[in-house]
């Protein structure tokens, strides 16, 4: 068995540099489902851990916990990467919803904008897209890209815009993997980005993570965290819990072997937790 590992420090996080050369740190925070109250709190926890990418949307209607606690931890501005998003109802006036969410934000600069959904039922991402590209041309945002696109929506965006998305923020975790997905996004040279990468807590007791979690003397989600690092993906773990927060970003001590990664890939059962982009049509307004 391997020495246990610090579950309370975390190591040097990894940095991805994104298709436009705007680099990233594979391992963020992310605010999904954190009540506006408690966004503050829990965004200045990470950020006083060293977490320096979070994660939020208008749709979580927190942005302004988020800008606050950025504001409140005396961090530069510079050394955090900010991601939002483009809520689905709002697919048609873009450039109004960037505009409140930087308020919200209280940032002059978006580091990463997504279309959250494709909506394929509205017609608009592609136009949504365009006003994006004219964002990031006027150095508003530092890189654009999408979330939940299936191939047929990326193949679709790439016939009929100029700027390539730097990144794809898809559901992936041991049990949903989207491996077609992932080669897919990663062929155009666009990263991936896993949300709910715990499956949502149910990926954590398999044989195969509590076996791999005794023998680096880590937890079940440090493991998976791992698995996700192993397999290039940028990650995004959500805790309100101070203790939760430091152990999820300490996954960057450690690296499971291509065998390992491996093992916890074949959990896949091709079952998703969210909504099927191909039909999703929420606004969420």
């Amino acid at each position: 068995m391997n020495a246990p590992i610090n579950t309370g420090v975390a190591g040097a996080v990894p940095v991805l540099t994104l298709n436009n050369g705007v680099t990233i740190p594979q391992l963020g925070f992310g605010v999904f489902q954190i009540p506006p109250e408690e966004t503050r709190l829990a965004v200045g926890e990470a950020l006083a851990a060293g977490y320096r990418h979070i994660d939020t949307a208008a749709a979580y209607r927190n942005e302004a916990g988020v800008g606050a606690a950025i504001a409140e931890s005396g961090i530069p501005r510079d050394e955090i990467f900010l991601t939002t998003k483009l809520r689905n109802g709002e697919q048609g006036s873009p450039r109004a919803a960037f505009e409140a969410s930087r308020k919200a934000l209280g940032v002059d600069t978006i580091d990463l904008y997504l279309i959250h959904w494709p909506v394929p039922s509205q017609g608009l991402y592609v136009q949504a897209w365009r006003e994006l590209e004219i964002l990031y041309a006027e150095g508003h945002i530092r890189a654009i890209g999408v979330s939940n696109f299936l191939p047929e929506h990326l193949d679709e965006l790439l016939a009929n815009s100029t700027v390539v998305p730097a990144v794809n923020q898809i559901e992936v975790h041991p049990s949903f993997t989207q491996d077609a997905l992932a080669q897919k996004s990663r062929s155009h040279d666009i990263a991936v980005q896993a949300y709910s990468p715990l499956g949502q807590g149910r990926d954590l007791s398999s044989p195969v993570v509590s076996e791999l979690a005794a023998k680096y003397g880590a937890t079940a989600a440090q493991i998976v965290l791992a698995w996700h690092l192993g397999l290039g993906n940028i990650v995004i773990p959500k805790s309100v819990t101070p203790q939760r927060i430091r152990e999820n970003l300490a996954a960057t001590s450690f690296s499971l072997s291509s065998e390992e990664i491996a093992a916890i890939s074949a959990l896949e059962t091709g079952e998703r937790i969210g909504a099927d982009p191909a039909v999703a049509a929420f606004t969420q307004m």
